[in-house]
């Protein structure tokens, strides 16, 4: 490779919740650590993928929820930053992590590296509410959307509104203490929706969307790096095949495919708005109106990030390393063509997509390559690990994800 990364800082994988199977760690501990990177990650206990992979130097076992109270969770970072000994680069890996940090810069700032931003920006971003009104002063098209205050809100909207609709949990951290609903979820029916809207409580913690037709649509991704001055040191842009739960979960087999009319969108949004640091854009091409409909706005890394890479190496785990332990981003063109497949969701998101209307014109007829999710010829037990975890377990999980996804009452994402 044309660079070479900073071997004294190492990384730290930062999680908050109970998720073991989450492949994106795995991603980031491999990317680094094949440069030779000391790599750390928070993990639910030692057995998990992340924990087994051979590019890791320790695990810090801590189980967490994600609804901790925000000191107790800045306790515990700065408690693994004395064992790791010096100044190592977070990566966060979800919403909650990523809002802690930047809501908690000046705590963390001397055990830790990370981008500087505005400290209010993550949790708006990660907010559906808060996305959904920055897109409307910045100009990005967006889903239109509700934001009901009571059980009487929603009547009025399920009175007036176009069926199927979208429901959200609308915050960042309640989906973990008080999830409205499992996810991203899609409601047929105006008695659906009140039927669900009883058990949300007085002050119902989500956003009723508009539902974009997956015959009418195409998902893409933008996956990035900022620096300082909200200028782009890595852009991405693919187009998603499928995902689990089919049309509103996590990717499950996506494509780098050249779209300089999204990176440029992004990129304007991103300097509009002063971010800095990693996305992860969930956008939908409405072949209606011709628009890019941002959906999601993740301010971190994305579990399919390893899909992205240029003609010099750089992902953007390895740009954001780079960009914060000074040294050059190297430039280059992406991948294009490749592929991402994720091995243990592939093949139900595959039988689902079969029946459902959805197509990908943008998606290459042949890959130029593959990148799996869990297996790695260097490094092989997070695979194994992955498996023997994921069979009972997981083929439940999917099973029952399968059957909410068929009676139509909505399906949940990452």
């Amino acid at each position: 490779m044309p660079f070479e990364a900073d071997r004294d800082v190492p990384g730290l994988i930062v999680k908050f919740g109970d998720y073991p199977l989450h492949h994106g760690g795995v991603g980031a501990i491999r990317s680094l650590g094949r440069l030779g990177v000391p790599m750390y990650a928070i993990t639910e206990d030692p057995y998990t993928p992340a924990a087994s992979s051979r590019y890791l130097e320790k695990a810090f076992v801590w189980p967490t929820t994600g609804a901790e109270d925000p000191g107790h969770l800045v306790e515990g970072l700065l408690r693994i930053g004395r064992r790791i000994g010096r100044p190592a680069v977070l990566v966060p890996t979800d919403e909650e992590a990523a809002v802690l940090i930047a809501e908690h810069q000046d705590e963390l700032a001397g055990s830790f590296l990370f981008p500087k931003v505005d400290p209010a920006l993550p949790r708006r971003l990660a907010s559906k509410q808060g996305l959904h009104e920055l897109c409307v002063e910045h100009g990005i098209a967006t889903p239109a959307a509700a934001f009901p205050e009571s059980y009487d809100d929603i009547v009025d909207f399920a009175g007036t509104a176009r069926f199927p609709v979208v429901a959200k949990n609308r915050e960042a951290f309640v989906r973990r203490r008080r999830p409205a609903v499992n996810g991203t979820t899609r409601i047929a029916t105006r008695e659906g929706l009140l039927t669900l809207a009883r058990d949300w409580g007085e002050e119902p913690g989500v956003i009723l969307q508009e539902y974009l037709p997956r015959e009418e649509a195409e998902d893409w991704i933008v996956h990035a790096c900022f620096g300082p001055d909200s200028a782009p040191l890595a852009l991405f842009t693919g187009v998603k095949v499928r995902s689990w739960p089919p049309h509103a979960g996590m990717t499950a087999n996506a494509y780098v495919v050249d779209n300089p009319e999204l990176a440029d969108l992004a990129a304007r949004f991103i300097k509009q708005i002063g971010f800095s640091g990693i996305i992860d854009l969930d956008l939908r091409f409405d072949r209606r109106d011709g628009q890019y409909k941002l959906l999601d706005f993740n301010p971190r890394m994305g579990a399919q990030f390893r899909l992205f890479e240029n003609e010099s190496g750089v992902d953007v785990v390895r740009a954001m390393h780079l960009d914060l332990t000074g040294r050059a981003v190297p430039e280059g063109e992406q991948r294009a063509g490749h592929r991402y497949v994720v091995e243990n969701i592939d093949l139900p998101a595959l039988l689902a997509y079969r029946r459902s209307g959805y197509t990908t014109p943008h998606a290459p007829a042949k890959a130029s390559g593959t990148e799996l999710a869990w297996f790695a010829g260097d490094d092989p037990l997070p695979f194994l690990t992955m498996l023997a975890r994921f069979v009972r377990p997981g083929a439940k999980h999917l099973y029952q994800l399968w059957r909410t996804h068929r009676r139509g009452s909505g399906t949940s994402t990452k």
